[in-house]
């Protein structure tokens, strides 16, 4: 029986996100209090039930140092503002503040690590779950050294399931409406593993519960992470239904949280291209900030972005708070200026540039041997002379290139242009005409033409948002 205990406590999971359902009563907010101050703020079980009048003890203590953490007015009483708040979705683990690793600072000593969705939910499509779970893992590998790679059968170090109720860790759901998910931090057997309670209505949008945004969270807890006190963080206690999915970024808190375990990304190989002195702008210099800005071309490249401009580019990452402007030729002397178009095939690690009638193929900052190569190698028509944007689906394994009214669909699987192409765009993205670059980010597809850019969402099959095309380099 003592062998039972320890194992219970050893397999308590790191995160269970809690749903409070409605208003509480007044005969039962005391008891309500007094359990949630327990849970997540170390109240001591023994302590008498709460007495309204009192403006000291143990529980009003509790009160005001939740409070402080969860960022309110620090009372000690229970306002609505606080009872709000106590009933918000939210992690079942202690507050415990800035950024927190575990005891002892459990952590995964390798930089690779795999994952495997042992089974799904039936609330979106299987691709839907891949994405989401990929996105929320990219979010963490953009930051630090560890890279994932999926397993779709035997072990894996992250093993990611979908269960309801009693589902064989001791700690069991409950239903739909309040513990969304729990997760383990690193180590052995159950140990980095996150769990999903199946009950809950699980989205890729804002309705429902948004599946990317709790496994971001989770994904956390399972490389080491415990909560922040900083309500902007990813690893703050509290569920916000009302992130805004588009511009979704870490925040500097969660980059130093996770950067504390395991450092900063790589620089070369494998991470981004070598950084060098930037370009001062000057005279002649597109500047990053004027609200006529338009793009030649844009791409993802090893977690960064790359917003091509005349002979110029931005890139923008994750763990810089400015983006880098440098010359084209700085990093790859032999890239014309003036792009046509850009995409990067993340399974191949490389980035394909367009210019006119041809193509360039580069991996770091080498152009790939052998190229540039015409462009109606990959399969175009002698009528098409040029690309106007292009960009490739790294879960679809398809590229995407838009010509005038037109698009293409590359297979890069069997390295064809799909039957049944070209296709008008306005018929598959509504409402875009006229791209000048394109690429995707979070399921998003970004159109740029001209000073603007269009935020396509494809399940929907709708423009979501249209902002300044210049909104990236945080203008």
């Amino acid at each position: 029986m003592g062998h039972l205990a320890v194992l219970v406590l050893l397999c308590l999971p790191v995160c269970s996100a809690y749903r409070l359902n409605g208003a509480v009563s007044k005969d039962s907010d005391a008891d309500f209090v007094k359990q949630y101050l327990e849970k997540y703020y170390k109240l001591a079980k023994e302590t008498k039930p709460f007495v309204r009048r009192r403006d000291h003890g143990p529980i009003v203590e509790k009160i005001r140092e939740m409070q402080k953490f969860l960022g309110l007015e620090v009372t000690g009483k229970l306002d609505a503002d606080t009872l709000e708040m106590m009933h918000k979705p939210r992690c079942g683990v202690p507050d415990v503040g800035d950024f927190t690793t575990f005891p002892g600072m459990p952590k995964w000593r390798k930089t690779h690590l795999t994952y495997r969705i042992i089974n799904y939910t039936l609330d979106l499509p299987r691709d839907a779950v891949d994405s989401a779970i990929e996105k929320a893992l990219s979010l963490w590998q953009e930051v630090t050294p560890l890279t994932f790679s999926r397993a779709d059968e035997g072990e894996a170090d992250i093993k990611i399931s979908f269960a309801v109720r009693d589902h064989g860790d001791f700690s069991p759901f409950d239903g739909p409406g309040n513990v969304l998910g729990h997760a383990y931090p690193p180590g052995p057997g159950i140990f980095g593993d996150a769990h999903f309670d199946d009950d809950e209505l699980w989205t890729d949008n804002q309705s429902g519960t948004n599946l990317f945004l709790v496994a971001a969270h989770e994904l956390g807890h399972s490389l080491g992470l415990f909560h922040s006190a900083d309500p902007r963080a990813l690893m703050y206690p509290v569920y916000s239904a009302h992130t805004d999915l588009a511009h979704f970024r870490l925040s500097q808190d969660d980059v130093d949280g996770i950067q504390s375990l395991y450092g900063s990304p790589p620089v070369s190989p494998g991470g981004p291209v070598v950084p060098t002195e930037s370009v001062t702008s000057g005279p002649g210099t597109p500047a990053a900030c004027d609200p006529a800005l338009s793009f030649d071309a844009v791409s993802t490249l090893r977690g960064e972005i790359l917003f091509f401009k005349d002979r110029y580019f931005w890139r923008r990452s994750h763990w810089s708070l400015e983006p880098e402007f440098h010359l084209i030729s700085t990093f790859w002397p032999s890239l014309p200026s003036d792009l046509d178009a850009a995409y990067e095939v993340t399974s191949k690690d490389t980035l394909f540039v367009f210019k006119g009638g041809q193509f360039w193929a580069v991996r770091g900052t080498e152009v790939v041997a052998g190229y540039p190569k015409g462009i109606h190698t990959l399969g175009f028509p002698a009528t098409v002379g040029k690309i106007d944007a292009a960009s490739s689906d790294k879960e679809k394994k398809k590229t995407y290139f838009f010509v005038g009214d037109k698009y293409w669909r590359f297979d890069e699987n069997s390295q064809s242009m799909e039957q049944g192409f070209p296709r008008l765009t306005a018929d598959d993205f509504p409402g875009v005409a006229g791209v000048d670059a394109v690429f995707q980010h979070f399921g998003f597809f970004y159109f740029f033409r001209g000073p603007l850019q269009f935020a396509f969402d494809p399940n929907a099959r709708m423009i979501t948002h249209t902002l300044k095309s210049n909104s990236w380099l945080y203008c």
